[in-house]
């Protein structure tokens, strides 16, 4: 099971933080962060594997970055320099059998969070 916390309201240029944490061990999982606007698809942010770096959709590369505490069970996604295009719902992801071709689909990942709430103002 995963909870995503975190989420808020922030004005544009602003920082959030928001988190993932698995109920059991994130060992051995790759991690997955999307993110659904109202009326959109869910889009893919990034995802960190085990052993594997981050990787992030373009539009969010130099902006978010993605980290892990294994100890905790914990992945994290860290927001810089948002705009009102980054309003939406981010949903964490995971599974134990990531195919890396395809990383960026949801339907890659196993298991999901309920979401959390991120809204930028202008």
């Amino acid at each position: 099971q995963l909870q995503a916390s975190g989420g808020g309201l922030v004005q544009a240029v602003g920082s959030l933080r928001v988190s993932c944490q698995a109920s059991g061990t994130t060992f051995g999982y790759d991690m997955g962060w999307f993110r659904q606007a109202p009326g959109k698809e869910r889009e893919f942010v990034g995802s960190m594997g085990w052993r594997r770096s981050a990787d992030l959709a373009g539009s969010v590369k130099g902006r978010f970055t993605i980290s892990r505490d294994n100890a905790k069970n914990t992945v994290y996604l860290q927001m810089n320099s948002l705009t009102p295009e980054d309003t939406a719902v981010y949903y964490c992801a995971a599974t134990r059998r990531l195919i890396l071709s395809r990383m960026r689909e949801a339907a890659a990942y196993d298991y999901w969070g309920q979401g959390t709430q991120v809204t930028v103002s202008s």
